[in-house]
């Protein structure tokens, strides 16, 4: 069995953003050269998610509302975790809905998903360096 690792990194300009990153693990994907396995995709950053969804902007624009509503930023003092000078419980929270990663399998070389699927990069508490992890087993 072969495997592949491969860091993608951001440090996005906004507080909260929400990035398709489908192409970039593709592209993983096609370096391996793993043509059947498995693709595990995981944010390595406590205030940041992978999930899979439809890439349409009003569906995103929905999460990121649903998202503030669950658990909003301000005020920073209604968390117990921003006491310790943070000011992202927000984020973790956000985090926790959202997931920490996905794992899709791999057939003929291609992420093999369903309609509309795609991979993305949620940030929720960004303008700083952060990365995923994307890797991949198989033959």
């Amino acid at each position: 069995m072969k495997h592949y690792r491969q860091e993608l990194w951001f440090h996005t300009k906004t507080r909260r953003d929400y990035i398709n990153i489908t192409d970039q693990v593709q592209g993983a994907i096609d370096k391996s050269g793993i043509k059947e396995g498995l693709c595990s995709v995981n944010a390595m950053h406590i205030s940041a998610s992978v999930y899979i969804n439809d890439d349409e902007p009003g569906l995103l624009r929905d999460y990121d509302a649903w998202l503030e509503k669950l658990a909003p930023h301000a005020p920073v003092n209604q968390y117990r975790h921003n006491d310790t000078g943070e000011d992202n419980a927000d984020a973790h929270l956000k985090r926790q809905v959202m997931g920490r990663g996905v794992v899709v399998a791999v057939t003929q070389g291609r992420l093999d998903f369903g309609p509309w699927e795609q991979i993305f990069y949620g940030e929720f508490d960004g303008a700083r360096k952060k990365r995923v992890l994307i890797k991949i087993i198989g033959e």
